[in-house]
């Protein structure tokens, strides 16, 4: 096995300069500690000397104990021509109580003479200075050579310079940035292995960001040439096209080079998403390991294999990174698909050899006119239940009515009017909504509401509208995509019509059927459980078994 490297993650700095994202201090705590559970090594928390969110994280960070990571604080090298001790930015890194003090400083001779407008003996001079004071104070100090590799291909002399001044300092590792996001792995593992050549065993590190698409790539590069230490956000959250993206890097060094970390694998799909949901960011379906296309499979060939063997069309197992294979059914699918996804949504197809086949051309026919299946698996289970005769509707509609109402003044007012069928019991009832589709689900709600009183866990994440047949102008038909979630987990359903309205309730109407249903399922398993443990009589300790 070869040598564990650390993982740096700097979702909470670096990624919050992602265009659109943005954490409160409380939030940022939270990520931290999730983090934290996660196995990070070091959490960067933000930079206390730029703002005051940042300041005030610092400050309700100190009453947590972090039980494996290691808190930095962000910061730069003291001011041209300024004393070190009396640097705002450096006293703000002492300030914030983090172990830890991430400080950046120029290696780019350009950014030196005209960004900084100093000279470059001076510029030295102010990285060893505040690498020195921060190590005389107690802190880590990791140094990260901002613009390394920039400035390495123009004047490669002075960049090792300016790192060899941070390790004359102290810095008890060095980290090399592709800041611009602009080298290639070849020019990284080059001005990886020049700077190791340099400083010796001291720790280095790498930071690369995603300009060229390329930062996993750069990043895996760099462990490679040398470095011991990779920094990255969850998601790939950063500045322009981002930072590179841990959600991959971690699960490659693990399980493609035999380089470990501390991370705990199996939590990576939960970290990426609660990232993504607190940054209130669409998870990207697309993102490997984590994403929820990952490890789907939609042509018939493709799923009879893996069925077969699933290393045919899968590079790892997705248990091994918390993600879970999905066949999707399409216009594209076969019988192998049919039988798949039966399976794996409870409708048993045993005994009836002719359903898959009459299934797959349904479905091929249904995708004709609109329907996508391979998004909705909501509306697919019932599709299923409804073709081989399993289908038990929780309600029926027997009529709804939606008006829209404009005033000249005011914004438009949704009304909704629902009658349903529950066990041959009528109910009827209105509701006002947002919008004609917030009516319908409030008024649907509400009618249900008397019948099934779990309903108010349920809520609907996402709604979204696709014009199917644009040519036809506004006679088009449209698609209409539900995702709805509850404790337990999130399903999606589907509706198409000429008519938004009856496409939405569509939708909508399977939604609430599948919620029905789990909760059914879930009464039914609950049930045995509980006359177990009455027949097993009471705790012997004379206390409740609960």
């Amino acid at each position: 096995m070869n040598d564990p490297v650390l993982v740096y993650d700097t979702t909470l700095r670096d990624g919050t300069q992602g265009e659109t994202i943005s954490f409160s201090a409380e939030e940022k705590l939270k990520i931290a500690l999730r983090l934290d559970d996660f196995g990070i090594d070091y959490i960067e928390g933000g930079w206390p000397g730029s703002n005051p969110r940042d300041l005030r994280f610092f400050e309700i960070a100190r009453s947590v104990r972090l039980r494996h990571a290691r808190l930095a604080a962000f910061g730069c090298t003291r001011k041209p021509g300024g004393d070190v001790e009396h640097d705002p930015h450096v006293t703000a890194l002492l300030q914030s109580g983090a172990p830890v003090a991430a400080v950046f400083g120029k290696s780019w001779d350009l950014h030196v003479t005209r960004i900084l407008e100093t000279t470059l003996e001076e510029n030295l001079a102010m990285i060893r200075e505040t690498v020195a004071h921060l190590k005389r104070c107690g802190l880590e100090v990791i140094y990260d050579a901002e613009h390394f590799f920039d400035g390495f291909r123009r004047n490669p002399a002075y960049a090792l310079e300016t790192v060899s001044a941070a390790a004359e300092g102290g810095a008890d590792g060095i980290v090399l940035c592709d800041t611009n996001g602009g080298s290639l792995p070849g020019e990284i593992a080059s001005g990886m292995q020049a700077a190791a050549r340099r400083l010796g065993g001291l720790r280095l590190g790498i930071h690369a960001h995603n300009d060229c698409g390329l930062a996993v790539a750069n990043s895996l590069a760099a462990v490679e040439a040398g470095a011991s230490l990779v920094q990255g956000t969850i998601n790939g959250y950063g500045e322009r096209c981002g930072n590179a993206d841990l959600t991959s890097v971690v699960p490659i060094l693990a399980l493609k080079m035999g380089r470990p970390t501390a991370c705990d694998l199996r939590q990576l799909k939960s970290v990426s998403r609660f990232v993504s949901e607190t940054a209130n960011m669409v998870p990207l379906h697309t993102r490997p390991f984590v994403g929820r296309s990952a490890f789907a499979h939609k042509g018939g060939v493709h799923v009879s294999a893996v069925m077969k063997a699933p290393e045919a069309y899968e590079h790892i197992d997705p248990e091994l990174v918390g993600n879970t294979r999905r066949v999707l059914v399409s216009d594209l699918a076969g019988r192998s698909n049919i039988a798949y996804k039966a399976r794996e949504l409870g409708v048993p197809l045993v005994g009836k050899p002719g359903d898959s086949r009459r299934i797959v051309e349904e479905i091929k026919q249904l995708e004709q006119e609109g329907y996508q299946f391979d998004v909705a698996d909501g509306s697919l289970q019932i599709l299923l239940e409804k073709l081989t005769g399993r289908f038990e509707p929780h309600f029926e509609l027997e009529s709804f009515r939606v008006t829209i109402e404009k005033d000249r003044d005011f914004p438009c007012q949704a009304h909704a009017t629902v009658k349903i069928s529950v066990n041959g019991k009528k109910e009827i009832t209105a509701a006002e909504g947002y919008g004609p589709v917030s009516a319908l689900d409030n008024a649907l709600r509400k009618a249900l509401g008397r019948f099934f009183p779990d309903l108010d866990t349920m809520r609907l994440t996402d709604f979204k509208v696709r014009v199917i047949d644009g040519d036809r102008g506004t006679a088009a038909r449209v698609r209409v995509l539900i995702d709805s979630r509850d404790r337990e987990g999130i399903w999606s359903t589907i509706g198409v019509s000429e008519d938004i309205i009856e496409a939405s309730w569509q939708a909508l109407a399977d939604s609430f059927q599948v919620k029905l249903a789990r909760e059914k399922a879930f009464r039914s398993a609950a049930q045995p459980a509980a006359a177990t443990a009455a027949a097993d009589g009471p705790d012997p300790q004379g206390g409740s078994l609960s």
